[in-house]
């Protein structure tokens, strides 16, 4: 049994699951969205979420772990693939890293080469860092990621398909549901009868009796029709008592 133990193994090894999560959050970071298995978007959004938590810290410790998690990737603007592609391997390495070996942090033009690439890093901390920090000022920590199921499945295996991308600075959080569905209305019925109190009325609710309206008064018979009433019996005075 796999008492907490938390994760998924994803059928890999411990190195290949966590190459995969990697690759998938750097693709994440670069376009915005991508597009995997369910089981896969839960397990990179994990690590999605730590690593725009270290970007909305900025400091430099922040980015340090950050590229201990991640590693760091290149980024090529896709109006210079098409002539990244069709450079030689030394023009391909001026153009990645730095005379000092490291990789530019964004895309600017330097003597022989025309455009550098970006860093996945830089990315992170300059562009998604800030614009998280002003949702979490204004909508609270957490919430950086959704997972958006899709209808189709994966053709060879029909695995589930899903779309992770980050969430807007604009969008609202979700609004409550209520306990109109029948699974609440059993949850909540079951919570109250272990809580000893009072079991809420299932099902729907009777409108409360309509007040009859007042029967009209039947006219009263003609004179005629009418029997005639007893005579009254008369009233007789007690005998005084005789002393």
């Amino acid at each position: 049994m796999r008492h907490a133990v938390s994760g998924r193994k994803l059928n890999r090894t411990a190195a290949h699951r966590l190459a995969l999560k990697r690759n998938l959050v750097q693709s994440l970071i670069e376009h915005g969205e991508v597009r995997t298995t369910l089981p896969k978007a839960k397990e990179a959004r994990r690590l999605a979420d730590r690593l725009v938590t270290l970007a909305i810290d900025g400091g430099l410790a922040a980015r340090q772990r950050a590229i201990a998690l991640l590693n760091d990737r290149a980024i090529i603007a896709k109006d210079h693939q098409q002539e990244y592609d069709q450079l030689s391997d030394a023009k391909r390495r001026q153009v990645i890293r730095a005379r000092s070996g490291r990789r530019h942090r964004s895309s600017t033009t330097k003597p022989g080469v025309k455009f550098t690439a970006e860093s996945v890093i830089h990315r992170l901390f300059s562009d998604i860092g800030p614009r998280m920090r002003k949702r979490q000022e204004s909508r609270g920590p957490g919430g950086y990621t959704r997972i958006i199921k899709l209808a189709d499945r994966r053709l060879g295996d029909a695995s589930p398909l899903a779309i992770l991308q980050f969430v807007g600075e604009e969008d609202k959080p979700r609004t409550k549901g209520s306990d109109k569905t029948e699974r609440k209305r059993r949850a909540r019925v079951k919570y109250a009868v272990y809580a000893g109190k009072a079991v809420p009325h299932r099902g729907r609710r009777r409108s409360a009796p309509k007040a009859e309206a007042p029967k009209a008064e039947e006219p009263a018979p003609p004179a005629d029709e009418q029997e005639p009433a007893e005579p009254e019996a008369p009233e007789t005075e007690a005998p005084e008592s005789t002393k």
